[in-house]
Formats: C-alpha cells, sequence, structure tokens
C-alpha cells in the first residue's frame, strides 16, 4: 500500500476528530472554526497531497539513491527491530527538528513552510495545512539518514508516523498536560509555535520530542494567549497564491536589490530580512500585534452552502486520484491534478468573492471538458464540451442588464458565444470541420462588433499590422496541407480572426483599464488555440494536442466573456 493510499485511509480518521473538536467547541461555547478558513486550509493539504505524486524524486527517490549508494549500515535486520523503528523514529524526529528550524530561520525554507502557518485559526484542520513545495529542498535534511543506512521503507514510514502525530497537538481544547509537554510536542507547545507573540515566534519546533527544542535553546511555555497566523497575513482564501506569495515577494526583493551579493542573500537571511536599499524603496509597516485583524471576507448562505458542496466533492475527486495515483502514467496524472486544482482555486476564488458560483462550475466544466478530451473520454467529453459555453451563456445572460437599443454589449456577446457552442459541438463530430469552421468565424465577427462599440476602428495600427502578420505566417505555414476548398476557407478564418486580436488589443490601448487588457489577452490566447489546432490537423500531429488546443481555447472564452463587460454592481 503506497503512501497515498493511507492517507486516504486516514482521511476519515481525521475529518471525524475535526467534527468531534468542532461540536466540543460548539457545545462549550469556544468553537475555533470558520468554514471558509477550514475549507482552505484542507485544501491546501489535498493540493499538497496531490502533487506530492511529482515529487517523489525529492522525497524517496534521491533518499534511495543516496542509501544504494554509500549507506554505512544498511542492515535491514537490525532496523526492523522494535529498537532499529524506535532509533529511525528519534533520528528522523532530531532531523525533523532541524528541518523545521530551518523553516523559520532562511527565507528559501520559510517560502515552503509559511503555508502551514497561514491560518489565523487554530484547530485540527489547520494540521493539514500543507506546503506544496518543501520535497524541493526538504530532502536535505534527511540525507544523514539515508547515509547512516536507514531503509528507504523504515524511512517512509517514520515519516508517516512522524506527520500522522502532529495532528492532534493542532487544538485549543486540550490545556497543559504536566510532565507531559516537557518531553513532547503537546497542544501547549505547539501553540506556542504558531503564534507570531513576540515572545512566542521561533520556539517549538519538535515533531514529536520536545526535547531538542530544549537542547538547542529554542523552547518557549505557553504562558500568554497565543495569537495566531503570520506577521505579513495572506488575506486570501487562493491555495495557489497560499503557496507562492512568499517566493514571489523575495523574487521580488532579490530582483531590486542593486547589490548581486543581496540578490543571493535575500533567499537565505532570516524571513523578513530585506537588502537596505529595498526597504528604503519598497518599505513594510512594522508588525503590531494590536492592529491585527482576523481576514474574514463576506459569506452568505448560499455562498457557504455552494462551497462546502463543492469542497465535497472534489474531496472525493482527490481521494480517487490518490487512491490510483501510483498505476496512473505521469501525463494523465498531471491532467487530472490541474483539474482538481483549478476547482479548489475556483472553490476558494468564491469564498473571497472574486468570483461568482456561476464562474465557479464555468472553470471545473472548462477543466472536465479539457480533461476529458486530452485523454479520449469520448463521451464524457460531449457531455462537458457543450455544457462550458452553456454556462457562460447563461452567466452572461444572468449578469446581463436590461438589454436596450443603445446597449449591445451583451447581444454581442451572447451571440458570439451562442456561435462558438455551435463551433464546438460540430467539431465534436467527424465530417463537420466546415461548418464548425464557419459557425466560429461567425463568432468572431461578433467578438469584433463587440470590441467596436464606443471604439475606432482598429485604433492601433501597429497591433493591426502585428495579428495580419502573424496570421500571414501561419497561412503560409498551413498552405501545402489545405486542399484547394479549405485554402479560401481557412484564408478567410485567419483574416477574421486576427482582425479580432487587432480589434480587442487596439481598444485595450485607448481604455487602458485591467478589463480591456485581459479581453486582449484572451483574444491573443484564441489566436494561440486556433494555430495550434490549425497546426495539429493540417501541418503535423503534436503530443497531446487536444490539451493544448482546448486549454488555450477556454482560457481565451472565459477571460473574454468575463471581462468584455464588467458586471453590475452587486453582481
Amino acid at each position: 500500500m503506497s503512501p497515498s493510499q493511507i492517507i486516504v485511509l486516514a482521511t476519515p480518521v481525521f475529518f471525524l476528530l475535526i467534527a468531534v473538536e468542532f461540536a466540543w467547541g460548539y457545545a462549550r461555547g469556544r468553537n475555533t472554526y470558520r468554514l471558509n478558513d477550514a475549507i482552505n486550509s484542507i485544501s491546501l493539504g489535498m493540493l499538497s497531497q496531490t502533487s506530492a505524486v511529482f515529487t517523489r524524486l525529492f522525497r524517496i527517490g534521491i533518499y534511495t539513491a543516496i542509501y544504494s549508494s554509500v549507506a554505512l549500515f544498511p542492515d535491514e535486520a537490525f532496523w526492523t527491530t522494535w529498537y532499529g523503528w524506535l532509533i529511525a523514529l528519534v533520528f528522523y524526529d532530531f532531523c525533523y527538528y532541524w528541518l523545521h528550524r530551518a523553516g523559520h530561520e532562511s527565507s528559501l525554507f520559510w517560502a515552503a513552510h509559511v503555508v502551514h502557518h497561514q491560518s489565523q485559526d487554530y484547530n485540527l484542520s489547520t494540521a493539514l495545512r500543507q506546503t506544496s513545495s518543501g520535497a524541493i529542498f526538504g530532502w536535505i535534511f534527511y540525507v544523514p539518514m539515508a547515509i547512516a543506512g536507514v531503509p528507504p521503507l523504515v524511512f517512509g514510514v517514520v515519516v508517516l508516523v512522524d506527520l500522522l502525530y502532529q495532528f492532534w497537538v493542532h487544538t485549543e481544547h486540550v490545556p497543559k498536560l504536566g510532565w507531559f509537554d516537557r518531553w513532547f510536542c503537546s497542544p501547549s507547545n505547539h501553540r506556542v509555535h504558531h503564534a507570531v507573540n513576540d515572545n512566542y515566534v521561533d520556539r517549538n519546533y519538535g515533531g514529536i520530542l520536545i526535547i531538542w527544542d530544549r537542547l538547542f535553546g529554542s523552547f518557549r511555555e505557553e504562558d500568554e494567549k497565543c495569537v495566531y497566523g503570520t506577521r505579513s497575513p495572506l488575506n486570501s482564501w487562493d491555495p495557489l497564491w497560499s503557496n507562492a506569495e512568499v517566493y514571489w515577494a523575495l523574487a521580488k526583493d532579490s530582483w531590486h536589490a542593486a547589490n548581486w551579493g543581496d540578490k543571493l542573500r535575500v533567499w537565505f537571511k532570516p524571513p523578513g530580512w530585506r537588502p537596505p536599499d529595498v526597504a528604503a524603496r519598497f518599505p513594510r509597516p512594522a508588525f503590531d500585534i494590536n492592529r491585527v485583524q482576523r481576514y474574514h471576507p463576506p459569506l452568505s448562505r448560499a455562498v457557504m452552502w455552494f462551497g462546502a458542496l463543492q469542497f465535497l466533492v472534489l474531496l472525493q475527486g482527490v481521494a480517487l486520484f490518490l487512491w490510483y495515483a501510483d498505476s496512473l502514467p505521469g501525463a494523465q496524472a498531471a491532467i487530472w491534478l490541474g483539474v482538481l486544482t483549478a476547482g479548489l482555486w475556483a472553490v476558494g476564488a468564491a469564498l473571497q468573492g472574486r468570483i461568482s458560483l456561476t464562474e465557479v462550475l464555468l472553470i471545473e466544466a472548462a477543466a472536465l471538458a479539457t480533461a476529458t478530451g486530452a485523454l479520449g473520454l469520448v463521451e464524457l467529453h460531449r457531455v462537458f464540451k457543450p455544457l462550458v459555453l452553456l454556462i457562460a451563456i447563461i452567466f452572461i445572460a444572468v449578469r446581463a442588464r436590461p438589454i436596450r437599443a443603445a446597449d449591445r454589449f451583451d447581444v454581442f456577446l451572447l451571440a458570439g458565444l451562442a456561435f462558438s457552442l455551435a463551433g464546438d459541438c460540430f467539431l465534436m463530430f467527424p465530417g463537420f470541420f466546415i461548418p464548425g469552421l464557419l459557425s466560429f468565424l461567425i463568432a468572431h465577427l461578433f467578438y469584433i462588433a463587440l470590441f467596436k462599440i464606443n471604439q475606432p476602428w482598429f485604433p492601433s495600427r501597429r497591433a493591426l499590422a502585428a495579428t495580419l502578420a502573424v496570421g500571414a505566417l501561419m497561412y503560409a505555414f498551413l498552405f501545402d496541407g489545405l486542399t484547394p476548398v479549405l485554402r479560401v476557407a481557412v484564408a478567410a478564418y485567419v483574416l477574421v480572426i486576427a482582425l479580432m486580436a487587432a480589434q480587442a488589443i487596439g481598444r485595450a490601448t485607448v481604455l487602458r483599464d485591467t478589463a480591456s487588457v485581459w479581453v486582449a489577452i484572451g483574444a491573443g490566447v484564441f489566436m494561440l488555440s486556433d494555430a495550434l489546432l490549425a497546426t495539429n490537423k493540417f501541418a503535423m500531429p503534436l503530443p497531446m494536442a487536444q490539451l493544448w488546443v482546448l486549454s488555450t481555447y477556454y482560457i481565451a472564452q472565459i477571460l473574454i466573456a468575463r471581462h468584455a463587460r464588467p458586471a453590475a454592481p452587486g453582481d
């Protein structure tokens, strides 16, 4: 049984204990849960476990290679005795202490570990909040175990034991435990670790044993109320940004630093260190614990129920993925990881109020249509592909303001989506390429009319020249593979989509707002999608063509549908 399958089997136990903790806190009038925070924390755990399928090289592969090459005492009979297991577990906990400490004292490691600390709540769901990038460099700290000769199987088991132990210490409902606190990582000791209080920061790193902290001077006893989170709050339910925020901040500071040594030091100095010139140019406010505010954007009952139901569906998807991940080809696993990631991102964005519930369904349907197309699941693809633009049409219709004679945005946008939907349906069946091409040509004409409203024709001559040049080059590339009839049809299509992109880009140069820029990007991505489709069909087969064609196509349609016309206030 793989570690991923063990996690799947342990998941019901995790959720049962979470339910017990919630019920206990609710009954005692001391609830420590918020739905949005708990979903975000568990989503990060789900993302961590699914992405771990692709970091085995760092977690186990490198360890096994070192063990096979230089192990000093690879006596498996010894390591699988009860005392061998115990030594391996203590050995691992010692190495974990130093990895954990590096995660607080070096920015590069903090960039990965910060994910676990971002929650401003402290409960059992916080324990599941894990990084997706920690394995990239974290393996370094376990090299001593491989050199000593701890077999990979034993190593893998003690990793799970240490990790599972740490689940129960993430609670506010267990008080101090006397002698136990002096030897082991306990809820009281670990609460200190998660707090941002001045007296508590960077303390109590132990995984199972707290004696490492007592030996190496990093222990602090809990003696004041803990304030949880990070000193630079995430203020987001976005699981991707949660994993990326510190890396991005470090990259920006490294880029802006004038001194080449500082560009490197940024990554290895303690968290919060910044080159003096960068700190002067881009100052950040000092941390004040009295001004800490809990991030809690408004959450309607409808969004709450929708988010919870979506989360449960995604949880089942993650469980299925983890159960079969070891038997899936790498490309297939990567595609399903992309689907699950898109769903987790969309649910977080909805809980944050960034996108509507319809847009969540739109993103999920687009991800499933792309996956089923790329994996050759024909019958499912024929369900999800038309569903994407049907949802987009519903989204526009629901959001639309009352249509007036002088207000043509929604009419043109809906027509563009409707003809795109027709094109999608035609292209799903052999022998209907020309009707599909004609449908998309008409859709692009409506998009041109949409982007022309209140704007001159092709405001940017440079954009017009560039898109026409790209279109001409693409047509020349395809020419030899086209029949006489297709040469005329494809020429007309290339011209129209180049004009559509030119009009969108020109509109963005006039309006200079974020929405029009996204529309222009969407139009450009549309050109890319069509170029990939045509290359695969008429010039040369592309590896995983459906994945690239459909993913770019849906990105383009979603960007145009969402940003061509801003939502009305309150939508």
